[in-house]
């Protein structure tokens, strides 16, 4: 199975309503980009040029992006000055499954202050994915499992998708509330495609690091196919 050149990732998902109706500002849709680094320069400068006033940043709403070539996940634009060591000891973070900050500790050699203002009294995070998709059900099978055999089963299944965020789940959220609703797999031309869907992401932080994880994991699922 080859790795699909075509990642969807779908950011800042929100629709503002009021009573009479619903907002959208300064929408991009449907846009492509080769790799993350061209994603995150153009994002960056609409956002400092359209940006709309919204808590304490600005903000862009209902955005929906391609990127053609998802292995192409460094960040080389100077002024953010990306560490990809540090997205890659996250992405072992994921890997192993346990969301507490002392395993990133381990293996990046520090926790980022980020991290620690995130994890609850025991030093937990919600927003470990690798812990969110490695949850299982009643019959203990993970969710990254359940959607590698859809995938093998039924080459055309709509039903190949992780869940994240989930408002059931509100009373957990006190520190961490997770930014992806959900991940969702699908196999297009014998390609496998992936589509990210987020409630909110900060593009500094969230997007940088964020589009290397779940590059790696969808590189990782086209393995297992």
């Amino acid at each position: 199975m080859l790795i699909q050149t075509d990642i969807i990732t779908i950011l800042f998902t929100i629709k503002l309503m009021n009573i009479i109706n619903t907002i959208m500002i300064n929408t991009i849709n449907n846009k492509v980009f080769r790799n993350a680094n061209e994603a995150y320069e153009y994002i960056h400068d609409r956002i400092l040029q359209d940006g709309v006033p919204f808590g304490d940043t600005k903000a862009l709403f209902n955005v929906g992006f391609y990127i053609t070539d998802p292995k192409d996940r460094k960040i080389i634009n100077r002024e953010r000055n990306w560490k990809e060591d540090y997205a890659e000891a996250e992405w072992q973070w994921y890997l192993s499954g346990d969301r507490n900050i002392a395993k990133l500790g381990e293996i990046y050699g520090k926790v980022p202050e980020i991290w620690k203002r995130m994890a609850d009294k025991d030093g937990n995070v919600n927003s470990n994915y690798g812990w969110q998709w490695k949850r299982g059900n009643a019959f203990s099978q993970s969710q990254i499992d359940y959607v590698i055999d859809l995938l093998k089963n039924n080459k055309e299944t709509r039903q190949a998708a992780i869940s994240i965020y989930d408002a059931k789940e509100w009373q957990e959220y006190t520190n961490d509330t997770p930014c992806t609703y959900a991940v969702q797999f699908t196999i297009v031309h014998n390609r496998l495609d992936m589509c990210v869907t987020m409630r909110s992401n900060d593009l500094w932080y969230g997007f940088c690091n964020d589009q290397y994880q779940f590059s790696k994991l969808q590189e990782m699922v086209s393995k297992r196919l």
